[in-house]
């Protein structure tokens, strides 16, 4: 069912210099900003050899990265994203395995313009899991 690495985001409280930082200093290859109303983030995607840097800030009130930055101010780890191929069958076969799906259990679209998904950090090792459909 799990597929490749898509990306391991992190929460960062000044977009900007991590961005530069990543471009900067570790040569990496940065994309643009991009806002993702629908998930309360702004994100900058690093692109690597073999997967992805997401970078989140906070976008508008309701954000959760603002509520991880409350809490981890230097920023840091936010989530794990793998990839699935049917991200339906996926979801179905991991709440009953007793995995909990977080939002109403309905994949969103998320910042690659593909269906994604959540899985409950207590049912992965205290790892937030994103499963994104390819």
């Amino acid at each position: 069912m799990i597929g490749k690495l898509n990306h391991v985001a992190i929460a960062v409280p000044d977009l900007e210099a991590a961005a530069a930082q990543y471009r900067d200093t570790l040569g990496a290859e940065v994309g643009p900003p991009q806002d993702e109303p629908d998930h309360g983030v702004t994100v900058v995607f690093i692109t690597l050899p073999n997967t992805k840097i997401e970078l989140l800030y906070p976008l508008g009130d309701n954000s959760p990265i603002a509520g991880f930055l409350e809490k981890n101010p230097s920023g840091g780890i936010h989530h794990i994203c793998y990839e699935v191929e049917d991200i339906t069958a996926a979801a179905l076969k991991l709440t009953t395995a007793g995995a909990r799906v977080l939002g109403d259990g309905n994949p969103k679209i998320g910042a690659h313009g593909k269906p994604v998904l959540f899985l409950h950090p207590k049912d992965f090792n205290g790892t937030l899991v994103e499963l994104e459909e390819v």
